[in-house]
């Protein structure tokens, strides 16, 4: 699976978690169960009961404790889901965006580095988002 497609994934994963605990979590239910519709019709119903199940165990945990553990199965869900239907990723990236981004905290603004490398042989990649020193002998 592409890096962006898993980094979609886990965005969606951690985000549609934090709704479940705030008041937009009747919205990202909604959202994420259109989106099943579309993928897997015949699942659709039983990922929205999952969503609230998991609403349901987050509200009854202490703090932090259900949150990690739940973002974790719903990044796996969301990664199985573009893994088997890539198509859906413009549609997520909406959902995200949209519906899901005003539970997430503000992100710091300022530059990402993305590093793809791909080395056979003997080749030797180095990547620096910053100062790099390489000594070789």
């Amino acid at each position: 699976m592409d890096a962006e497609l898993v980094a979609l994934a886990s965005t969606a994963g951690t985000a549609v978690v934090t709704a479940l605990t705030t008041d937009l979590w009747q919205r990202a239910q909604a959202s994420v169960g259109s989106l099943w519709r579309r993928a897997h019709p015949e699942r659709a119903d039983t990922v929205e009961a999952e969503l609230t199940e998991t609403r349901t165990l987050l509200l009854a945990a202490p703090e932090g404790d259900a949150a990690e553990v739940s973002a974790d199965e719903w990044r796996l869900r969301f990664r199985r889901l573009l893994a088997t239907r890539p198509d859906l990723a413009e549609e997520l990236r909406r959902v995200v965006a949209e519906d899901l981004a005003p539970a997430l905290p503000p992100q710091p603004q300022g530059t990402s580095t993305v590093f793809n490398a791909t080395v056979s042989g003997h080749g030797r990649v180095y990547q620096s988002a910053g100062d790099q020193t390489i000594n070789e002998r």
